[in-house]
């Protein structure tokens, strides 16, 4: 039986953001995604996450859904089966971001979550697909969805995390970091930067996507996320 795959998305997304990754696995996976709304802190929020996944499990994360991946490897690495970090960063927030964070907190609760959002995810961040606005359009229903309060508890989590580079260094399951070729983000060369920490990982650059391949370029994500999954697994 292969194992289960589970999807973190990214901040103030939910499963919607794997919509086509979740529809072709399932053909031949049990397919799950996993809130990442719950806690003021990454380490509040995988501790939350543990008590509910399965036993063991392949996992897929992008932006705030990679780095809560990565707190769950450091913290379970005996329950990951093999790792995707998509579009996310292993460093800590910098003091100036950080403090960045706090008036778009404010914004946020005073009503001005769909201006916060526009700052969060320009269209300028994805690439100039035909699809970039219908995205745009997804994002934000998502975010409304998820409300000013979760947007809060998650720049919190974000502004209080650790830095991961250790971490990357212990990862020994088969492991695969993507990146939209033109990502502003979380640009190239961060992940490839991700990459060369990381004991044997591949590293798989999307052609013509920004900061969400899954959505720009949903077959290409999907093939590599197949083949990601057929390779064998490491004993232990």
């Amino acid at each position: 039986m292969r194992e289960p795959v589970v999807f973190l998305p990214a901040m103030m997304c939910d499963a919607r953001l794997f919509g086509p990754q979740i529809a072709d696995l399932s053909r031949d996976h049990a397919v799950m995604s996993a809130p990442i709304t719950q806690g003021e802190r990454v380490e509040e929020i995988a501790s939350n996450l543990l008590d509910v996944l399965p036993k063991r499990f392949a996992l897929v994360g992008l932006g705030m859904g990679g780095i809560v991946a990565l707190e769950l490897i450091r913290r379970a690495p005996d329950r990951i089966t093999r790792l995707a970090l998509l579009d996310t960063t292993p460093l800590a927030d910098t003091p100036q971001q950080a403090a960045a964070r706090d008036p778009q907190i404010i914004r946020a609760r005073a009503g001005k979550l769909s201006e916060v959002m526009e700052e969060e995810l320009r269209h300028f961040d994805l690439a100039p697909t035909p699809y970039r606005a219908e995205i745009i359009a997804l994002v934000e229903d998502m975010s409304q969805t998820l409300g000013p309060e979760c947007y809060m508890r998650q720049a919190r989590a974000m502004q209080r995390r650790r830095d991961q580079q250790t971490t990357l260094r212990k990862i020994v399951v088969p492991t695969m970091v993507m990146c939209g070729a033109q990502d502003k983000i979380w640009p190239v060369k961060r992940h490839t930067f991700m990459a060369e920490l990381i004991p044997s990982a591949q590293l798989k650059i999307i052609e013509h996507a920004g900061h969400l391949p899954p959505l720009e370029q949903p077959i290409a994500v999907t093939d590599a996320l197949r083949e990601w999954l057929a390779e064998p697994l490491v004993l232990r």
